[in-house]
């Protein structure tokens, strides 16, 4: 790892608190890459400004899909109505096809270096390699000509059910994506349950985080994630969240990637 990788969490449209993270790792070093865990846009002030900023990073960036970026996606297909104020910006720009097609085309998994980003998380019985073929999957299905068609099967079926005899259903379709980009709890059993969103200590309801499962298949591996701003900056050896709730009026949190140095800037800046 030749250059300084910064993984950057829930960014929401936060413009200010980004670009401040950018100009301090580029003083830091000019050669820096930047790895988003998600959720670029929605909520915050400053969306279009945000996705402009990301894009113009090039090679530079990778940037992982969240909920609220598929959301997006799913207003410009048509297929959501109840459209948010924060996202007219971008519903509304010049180039708003063309910011689509870039968000279209990000990954909802990305490994490297032993290291697995995702949004949200994983099912405990995934390994590395299922990880990336099912987040494949659903990549290839929003990068298709009818990409608006297909994203259709992220949102019309409601069914939780994991199958992999029925990898190409709309169920598993969904199965993946919530993992991927809405999980935080699951039974003792390992299914996702979404009945809960706060972090705490301990057990609840007979629900354990997702990456507390016994015998998760991707132990092995570190797991960078975002999207569960209750749970916070959270670092152990092989699990790193860096959802610092920016949007919440906290902070914005960039890692780097080989020692774990931090940069944290506020949601406001003086």
């Amino acid at each position: 790892m030749n250059n300084s990788i910064w993984v950057i969490g829930d960014v929401h449209g936060c413009y200010l608190p980004l670009n401040k993270i950018l100009e301090r790792s580029f003083q830091i070093d000019p050669n820096s890459y930047f790895w988003f865990t998600g959720d670029l846009v929605n909520r915050g002030p400053d969306s279009l400004k945000t996705l402009h900023r990301i894009i113009k990073l090039e090679n530079r960036c990778i940037a992982v899909l969240g909920n609220h970026d598929l959301y997006l996606l799913a207003i410009a297909a048509g297929i959501e109505n109840e459209k948010s104020e924060t996202l007219n910006s971008i519903l509304n720009a010049p180039d708003f096809q063309d910011l689509i097609n870039w968000l279209r085309f990000r990954p909802l998994a990305h490994f490297e270096h032993n290291h697995l980003m995702v949004h949200a998380g994983v099912l405990a019985n995934w390994d590395i390699s299922k990880t990336l073929s099912l987040a494949s999957e659903i990549e290839n299905l929003l990068r298709s000509n009818n990409w608006k068609n297909e994203i259709k099967k992220i949102y019309k079926n409601k069914n939780i059910c994991f199958n992999n005899q029925e990898l190409h259903s709309c169920k598993n379709i969904r199965t993946i994506v919530k993992a991927l980009t809405h999980i935080r709890f699951c039974k003792l059993n390992g299914d996702m349950d979404f009945s809960e969103k706060n972090f705490y200590q301990g057990t609840l309801k007979n629900l354990i985080p997702w990456f507390d499962i016994p015998n998760r298949k991707t132990d092995d591996i570190t797991i960078l994630f975002g999207h569960w701003s209750s749970l916070g900056l959270f670092i152990r050896n092989n699990i790193i969240c860096l959802d610092t709730g920016c949007i919440w009026g906290k902070c914005l949190t960039a890692m780097r990637l080989h020692d774990r140095e931090l940069i944290q800037v506020p949601y406001k800046i003086k």
